[in-house]
């Protein structure tokens, strides 16, 4: 194929999962907003009232980043997984590889629907926020370059559980199992240095605490970690991850079942 022509393929892939995200959008986008203004009344307003504030910032506020970036990590992680698990049952990836079109656009394919939800999501749950609180936002390119990435790395992780998923329930245990844990725990609702040491030292084995915590950097120039150590995790979780969904996918691993 000359390059005109997987652009195009490219370009079909990706048209297709946009069109599924915004044709089912009560399924896609309404659902994590209404959780996420839940836990803005909940955790917010009611509960965050009486914690008051946490470094200079508000509780409320110190939690939007969190939130945000809980909304984009299941956003992408969601779509992908269940989007090429569905095509997988269907006999439909098989088909789009047997033609000449590389299994790297594949996967670039259904990771950009991913990373076009969890960012679309995070949008909306950050326009959504305004209502509770007013978020500064310090250092744009930092929020814009922390979203990107870790959207890249949970759809990433959709194709990968959705190669090695064998059943639907099997596209729901690391969500339910691995990745909810992951999340809460990831200090979202909380600064690990509340923490006792050896709860900090734990919370560090967490990759989402480093994303989390790069996110609200963004936004506060505050974090539990260094930034930098931050990035460098979250690109280390980027590229290992592309490799070995491009790797399981060249095997044909999950595809002959």
């Amino acid at each position: 194929m000359n390059n005109k022509q997987i652009f195009n393929s490219f370009l079909t892939l990706s048209k297709k999962e946009i069109n599924r995200i915004l044709r089912i959008w009560t399924q896609t986008l309404l659902p994590p907003v209404i959780t996420q203004s839940l836990y803005f009344i909940i955790f917010g307003s009611f509960i965050g009232s009486r914690i008051g504030n946490i470094g200079d910032v508000s509780y409320i506020a110190f939690i939007i980043p969190g939130l945000i970036m809980m909304s984009v990590i299941n956003g992408a992680f969601g779509n992908v997984v269940s989007s090429f698990f569905t095509s997988k049952f269907m006999k439909d990836i098989q088909e789009i590889q047997v033609s000449p079109t590389p299994n790297w656009v594949i996967t670039l394919g259904y990771i950009s629907g991913g990373v076009f939800r969890g960012l679309l999501v995070g949008l909306i749950v950050f326009l959504v926020s305004f209502f509770f609180e007013n978020p500064q936002v310090d250092n744009p390119l930092i929020i814009a370059l922390f979203v990107f990435l870790t959207s890249v790395v949970f759809s990433l992780g959709g194709f990968i559980n959705g190669i090695f998923a064998k059943k639907f329930d099997d596209a729901q245990i690391f969500p339910v199992f691995v990745l909810t844990p992951l999340t809460y725990l990831g200090g979202v609702f909380y600064s690990i240095e509340q923490l006792p040491e050896f709860w900090q030292g734990v919370s560090k084995l967490n990759p989402v605490l480093y994303m989390v915590n790069g996110f609200r950097y963004g936004f506060y120039s505050e974090s539990d970690v260094n930034i930098w150590f931050s990035f460098g995790v979250l690109l280390g979780f980027t590229v290992f991850l592309a490799f070995l969904a491009q790797y399981l996918l060249n095997k044909g691993v999950g595809m002959r079942e």
